[in-house]
């Protein structure tokens, strides 16, 4: 790492993989960096549940203090689910990326494009692709939770989904987790070598 974090902001269809393969980056980058790596945490406006604790599972808000971060432009993407905001907050990012962590989000189609708007120069968008709709639908039908006609409409939205992947900045197809996992790893690697963000360690040698 050259001393600034960054944002690695992963969308992909339903039952392509995204958890797994960034838990799989999240583990080897510990390996290599201990305490390099974040993951983001929501705030919302529904209260706690359970043992559910504050900046642990979420930021717990009130909508005021949601609204407010809204207004201040301190959210970066949000969602109302049930009459409750769901949503971004961006100081927390701001400072991961402070300490030179790897934030990595597992998010949705537009909130991966909003991370791009908010943090252009520190983020960056990778879209998991599965190897064939044949493949995609075998994984969901795998795991056995949900109806066909649930995964009929999953494998629909997919579709559609996979329709926006060049709107990201790299295609990954989780072929295998190891394989996806290494393709993220080397595009952290690539990125931080960008000449945009070598600037400061060329000024120390000068």
């Amino acid at each position: 790492m050259n001393g600034k974090g960054l944002i690695i902001a992963v969308s992909g269809p339903s039952g392509v993989g995204k958890g797994t393969v960034l838990n799989a980056v999240e583990a080897a980058l510990r390996e290599g960096e201990t305490g390099s790596v974040g993951r983001s945490i929501s705030a919302t406006t529904r209260n706690p549940r359970g043992t559910e604790q504050d900046g642990v599972e979420y930021y717990f808000k009130t909508k005021e203090e949601f609204e407010k971060l809204i207004a201040d432009g301190e959210i970066i993407e949000y969602d109302v689910y049930c009459g409750n905001y769901y949503g971004t907050p961006a100081a927390p990012v701001r400072q991961m990326i402070g300490e030179g962590k790897v934030v990595l989000f597992d998010i949705t189609i537009e909130g991966s494009l909003a991370l791009k708007r908010f943090f252009p120069e520190d983020a960056v968008t990778i879209f998991i692709l599965p190897p064939s709709m044949e493949e995609l639908e075998t994984r969901l039908r795998g795991r056995g939770t949900e109806e066909d006609d649930v995964i009929n409409a999953r494998l629909t939205q997919a579709k559609l989904e996979i329709t926006r992947a060049d709107e990201f900045e790299f295609l990954v197809t989780n072929n295998s987790v190891e394989q996806a996992r290494d393709d993220i790893l080397a595009i952290i690697k690539a990125w931080n070598l960008r000449k945009t963000r070598q600037i400061t360690a060329t000024k120390n040698l000068v």
